[in-house]
Parts: structure tokens; C-alpha cells; sequence
């Protein structure tokens, strides 16, 4: 009798062995390298995806990529300085993202090329960062004369800091001539921006018990000038009233250094109404201190504020990548819980550790 062929779908057939990859494309890459050079001539011709690269090699954790974007930016030192760098703060609700885009769209209508770099706060559990200011600027990151970048704030102020500052030269050198700086509007991220910019903007708000505040001192005394956001609608009349409180406030601090007497102005980013004001009164004040030459002493000034501050984080950064520092970390932490050691000698033993 002949046997019946078996043509069931569900028999098992026998694999291949040693399958050969027929497309050598799919096999990883190698990592192509950097053409300085290259980078540096497309950055000079305003190419925004070369200039985020070089961005993100500047962030870069590896020390490699880090020293090219260093040899980068060296090289392109000579391209720098030619913008106005204006430093833009408040607390979350604010409306910061409306106003940098209505504030960056009327620049770019006056010819102007814009640069926004936001520090985007990182979640301090999971350190993740939304990195949404594309989203939130739809139509200025549309813009050919606008460039947005964000970066995560993560647990280091300090470190975002030098890559924002460094990341404004970059800019520059792109051709920008207005670098806005956003910043998380909360604790010390204020006063490393306020150290970057020509020019400081705190945006606030009429209704929210936020009019006490003009009394203190602190990041009122830092700011240049002073804008009440969202003063439309039912909230004019209080934003109107809070313009009187903060002005009134203004007079309890000591004068400028640059000899600028900062104002209160209202705005309504949703509606674009208030931003050819917040225009003129930088405008005004960049006049004035480029005749009085605080512009450039004051760039001077932060020049050796943040070689100091590049020293101290450089300094902290080596001193935590010491191994024996997480060797006798606990064993120090056990003696100062037993009485056996001071807080002061387990901190010094830990410091000489570096010296070993």
C-alpha cells in the first residue's frame, strides 16, 4: 500500500544551521568619526543639525566625544559673543512657554535668528525629563530663524549650567543673535542663568499671592525686568494692581551696578499683547549699557565666575569618581553613628583619600 504524503501544516520541519546574513547592512556599525573641521565649517553656515550635534557632543559623558566637542567650540571662539542673551524665569504656570514663543516669533519677524535653550526639570525619582519645549513652541520650532534645544536639569545644576553656557556660544557662532535661556523656575537654577545672560526677565503672575514676594530680595533684586503675564480678561484689573505692588517694591532695593532701573510691564503671551514692549525695554537697556560699558564688564565678570565654578564642579567631579570613596563611605557612616568619630574627621578622611 502507498504511503500517503503528510501535507498537515503543523509538521515540524528541520532548521538550518549556520544561517549566512545575506545583507551586511543590518551588522552594527562602526561609529563614524568627527570631523572637526567639517563640524565647524557647517556650524558657521547656520546648519541646526550640526549644531545639535556639536551640542550633544559638549553634554556628551564620555570623555572622547566631550574633548571633540571641546575642540569644536575652541575653534569656533572667534565666531562668539555677538548676540543678546536674555535670561527668562518664573514659577511653573506661569506661562513661560507661550511668552518665550510670542516674545522669539516677534523677533524673528524683525529679522532676528532666536535660540531658545530650556532647561527641562528631571524627575527626581525616576530622573527622566519630558524635554517638551518643541511641543509646547509648535510654531516657533517651525520657524527657519528659531532653534530650540532642551536639556534635562537631572541632579546637577551645575553641570547643565556649563552645557547651557557653552551651548550659547555654539549658538552664536550658528549666527543666532538672540539666545533666550528658559529656566526651571525654581531654587538655584535662577541665579546660575542670571550669571550667563545680559539680560534678566522674571515673569509673574497677578492674583496668585505672588505680590508679597516683591518685598524680598533674591531673584526680584537679580531681575532687569519684571512682567506680569497673563493680564487679559478678568485678570487685568489684578494684574494691573500687581504692576503697582512690584513697582512700588522695586524702590526698597539699592541701584543697579549697570545703572538700569527696572520696570513693570504686563503682558498677554496668549494674545501677543505686551511683547513690542518687552522688545523696547531690552532694546533700551542693551543701548545703555553697551554706552556705559557694562555689557562687556559685566560678560567679563562671568567669564571668571564660571572658570571658578568649572574648577569647583571639575574638582567634585574627580573627587566622586575615587572608588575608595564608596569603599569607606559606610565604614564612616557606622563610626560617626557609634559616637566613635566627629562628622568633621570622617569628612577629612574621606578628602585625603584623593591624595592616596
Amino acid at each position: 500500500m502507498k504511503k500517503k504524503d503528510n501535507k498537515s501544516a503543523l509538521q515540524e520541519v528541520a532548521g538550518v544551521e549556520n544561517i549566512q546574513r545575506l545583507n551586511r547592512n543590518i551588522l552594527p556599525q562602526k561609529r563614524q568619526r568627527v570631523d572637526t573641521t567639517q563640524y565647524v565649517k557647517r556650524i558657521l553656515a547656520g546648519d541646526k543639525i550640526y549644531l545639535s550635534k556639536a551640542i550633544t557632543l559638549i553634554e556628551s559623558q564620555n570623555r572622547k566625544r566631550f574633548d571633540l566637542g571641546q575642540k569644536i567650540l575652541k575653534a569656533l571662539l572667534p565666531h562668539t559673543g555677538n548676540s543678546v542673551r536674555i535670561g527668562i524665569t518664573g514659577v511653573p504656570g506661569v506661562g513661560k512657554s507661550t511668552f518665550i514663543e510670542s516674545l522669539g516669533k516677534y523677533y524673528t519677524s524683525q529679522g532676528h535668528k532666536v535660540a531658545v535653550l530650556a532647561i527641562d526639570p528631571s524627575s527626581s525619582l525616576t530622573k527622566g525629563s519630558i524635554l517638551g519645549d518643541k511641543t509646547r513652541m509648535e510654531q516657533l520650532s517651525k520657524d527657519p530663524r528659531a532653534y530650540i534645544r532642551p536639556t534635562a536639569s537631572g541632579d546637577q545644576l551645575g553641570g547643565v549650567a556649563r552645557k547651557t553656557r557653552e551651548s550659547i556660544l555654539l549658538c552664536e557662532a550658528a549666527g543666532f543673535d538672540r539666545i533666550l535661556i528658559e529656566t526651571v523656575g525654581v531654587g538655584q537654577s535662577e541665579t546660575m542663568v542670571a550669571q550667563m545672560v545680559d539680560f534678566f526677565l522674571l515673569l509673574k503672575l497677578a492674583g496668585a499671592g505672588d505680590e508679597l514676594q516683591g518685598i524680598k530680595r533674591g531673584i526680584i533684586e537679580m531681575a532687569d525686568l519684571i512682567v506680569i503675564n497673563k493680564a487679559e480678561g478678568d485678570n487685568l484689573q489684578p494684574a494691573k494692581l500687581a504692576q503697582k505692588a512690584f513697582q512700588t517694591a522695586l524702590h526698597y532695593f539699592p541701584p543697579k551696578k549697570s545703572g538700569w532701573l527696572p520696570k513693570v510691564l504686563l503682558s498677554s503671551a496668549l494674545y501677543n499683547k505686551g511683547i513690542k514692549e518687552v522688545v523696547n525695554e531690552i532694546d533700551t537697556y542693551v543701548k545703555l549699557t553697551r554706552k556705559n560699558d557694562f555689557f562687556v564688564q559685566n560678560r567679563l565678570a562671568q567669564d571668571t565666575y564660571w572658570l571658578q565654578e568649572f574648577v569647583k564642579q571639575t574638582i567634585l567631579d574627580n573627587f566622586y569618581k575615587n572608588s575608595k570613596y564608596f569603599e569607606f563611605l559606610p565604614k564612616m557612616i557606622k563610626k560617626i553613628n557609634k559616637r566613635q568619630i566627629t562628622v568633621f574627621e570622617a569628612a577629612e578622611f574621606l578628602l585625603n583619600l584623593q591624595n592616596q
